[in-house]
């Protein structure tokens, strides 16, 4: 009996949302529809695919050699459609981004609106997403590229089967409050007290790499994720903070005063795709290209 390729795709959204109730929020249909497709699929191929316990279920040899079949194959069909598309007059088709507030705004949006314009056939369907989250997405095939942020200095680590493709470089300024003197230079910030950026973030990284050439362990304290918690913080005395140019687009608040310096360095945008004999297909390609042209004519001051 043939392989029913329905029921592998319900095994695979099993393996991709770590068990069967939430496999069938991702599918939009009852648990007991999922169950019955992967008890349907045990029965026809005669094996166990799915180890059930206290804890959830997990995949066994099996079902992993079923679900790495039913990737195969659902690859193969996106392969396909974007082909076909391809053979059109006009590029079509839909592309899945994960990104954040600061690239969405300024370059994504402006991006959509000369999309529609040039290729209306294109839908490009946004999602706020943490940068591993997206990775794990884009591996998954859940999203076709990834916005992500990263010190100038931080070496690239985009993977087999994975390209970046840098959108921007954007100065890194400083955010002081007014009420201290305006620094002329990074070893006057030596004893600054610093609002600290999430761990997580470039911004982060960055001031590690500025505490190291400064020569100086920098006071920190609170921790930011979102830039406008930052300057609030900056403008209620609390220290300063390197913010990317970005984040100062949408106003400064009373109380923080902006300044440039040699040796900040840059923040650098860098848009991820998967990369093969089949991708980026004619929308990815056509979505990444307005991206650039619109970062090319950001003016960052």
């Amino acid at each position: 009996m043939a392989t029913d390729a329905r029921r592998l795709s319900f095994l695979l959204a099993v393996h991709r949302a770590g068990g069967v109730l939430a496999a069938a929020d991702l599918l939009h249909v009852t648990p007991s529809a999922v169950s019955q497709q992967i008890q349907r699929l045990e029965r026809e191929e005669g094996v166990t695919v799915l180890d059930r316990g206290p804890r959830g279920v997990t995949l066994t040899p099996a079902g992993r050699v079923l679900a790495e079949a039913a990737e195969r194959i659902e690859g193969e069909l996106v392969s396909a459609r974007k082909e076909l598309a391809a053979l059109g007059d006009d590029v079509a088709g839909t592309v899945t981004v994960a990104s954040f507030s600061t690239v969405t705004v300024a370059v994504l949006v402006p991006a959509l609106v000369a999309l529609k314009e040039d290729h209306p056939g294109v839908e490009v369907v946004l999602t706020d997403m943490e940068y591993a989250d997206g990775v794990r997405a884009l591996r998954a095939g859940e999203v076709d590229v990834v916005l992500h942020e990263r010190d100038e200095h931080t070496r690239p680590n985009a993977g087999r089967g994975h390209r970046d493709v840098p959108v921007l470089d954007e100065p890194w300024r400083l955010a002081v409050p007014t009420s201290m003197p305006t620094p002329g230079s990074l070893h006057e910030l030596a004893g600054a007290r610093w609002v600290g950026p999430d761990p997580s973030t470039a911004a982060a990284r960055a001031l590690g790499r500025l505490g190291a050439e400064i020569g100086a362990e920098l006071s920190v304290r609170h921790s930011f994720y979102d830039f406008g918690v930052a300057l609030a913080l900056v403008a209620a005395g609390e220290g300063v903070a390197l913010l990317p140019a970005l984040a100062l687009g949408s106003g400064i608040p009373d109380g923080v005063e902006v300044v440039t310096m040699p040796g900040l360095g840059t923040r650098r945008i860098v848009a991820r795709h998967r990369q093969s004999r089949h991708e980026p297909g004619p929308a990815v390609a056509a979505f990444l290209e307005a991206v650039g042209e619109v970062a090319a004519g950001i003016d960052l001051g």
